[in-house]
């Protein structure tokens, strides 16, 4: 089970936008482009994103048969990659995952995924963007973050290194993704949970939503309990535990 081949560049602008770049010039994968630099990454809700020396930035483009409501659940699929790689790097049980696909090493974060998509002659198009703090993490962030480097005897892995683990989990839980359906994916990443069954606080785009988180919807949204017993679902934003 081969994954797709992986070019590697000393600096780029952000590897989601070379993706782009390349899928509306006709490219759509699949690839996997990384740099060991970027001048302008971006994380979700287009907040910035420091890859800093040490860490992986890397995205996959790749074409999707799928309708684009069930293509982004690729974005669990790209989770279950991450966890994969911080399981092999940390051991069983420092890692977790906090919707809709944040990496959380005890309880800190520590990689995110951005999934952009678009369409070209070909179809539709996939843009799966991942950043991990191998050897450093921002400190200037809302949420606490941490590196892979924190919580390791020795030295992180090269972010070369840590993308084959990364790619070839990929390959694996996309072949189950494509074979078994969303189903197995959310069953996965809910063995793998942060914080269901807690109190949590939902920022959306105008709102901000409190209750408790009880697990995913069969679409991937959010189900949220809500103080007067009602039950209401997330489909976007940013979800902070204990604040609730």
């Amino acid at each position: 089970m081969a994954h797709p081949p992986i070019e590697a560049y000393e600096e780029l602008a952000s590897t989601n936008a070379e993706a782009r770049r390349r899928a509306e010039t006709g490219d759509s994968g699949p690839v996997w482009i990384t740099a060991a630099r970027q001048t302008a990454g971006r994380g979700r809700r287009g907040r910035d994103w420091s890859t800093g020396e040490g860490n992986l930035a890397a995205t996959l483009l790749m074409p999707c048969a799928k309708p684009p409501a069930e293509a982004a659940q690729i974005s669990f699929v790209a989770a279950l990659a991450a966890h994969d790689l911080a399981q092999a790097c940390l051991g069983v049980g420092a890692a977790s995952l906090k919707w809709p696909n944040d990496l959380m090493i005890h309880d800190r974060k520590a990689a995110g995924v951005l999934v952009e998509s678009g369409q070209s002659a070909s179809g539709l198009w996939l843009a799966v963007g991942i950043g991990v703090n191998l050897a450093r993490y921002p400190t200037d962030v809302e949420r606490p973050a941490t590196a892979f480097a924190e919580h390791m005897a020795g030295h992180a892995p090269a972010p070369l290194a840590a993308l084959e683990v990364l790619a070839n989990a990929f390959e694996r839980w996309r072949e189950i993704w494509e074979a078994q359906g969303f189903p197995a994916i959310a069953n996965a990443w809910t063995a793998r949970a942060h914080g269901l069954g807690k109190s949590c606080e939902a920022r959306l785009h105008d709102s901000i939503v409190a209750g408790i988180a009880e697990g995913l919807d069969d679409d991937g949204a959010l189900r949220l309990r809500l103080p007067d017993g009602g039950l209401t679902r997330i489909t976007a934003g940013d979800v902070f535990f204990g604040r609730a």
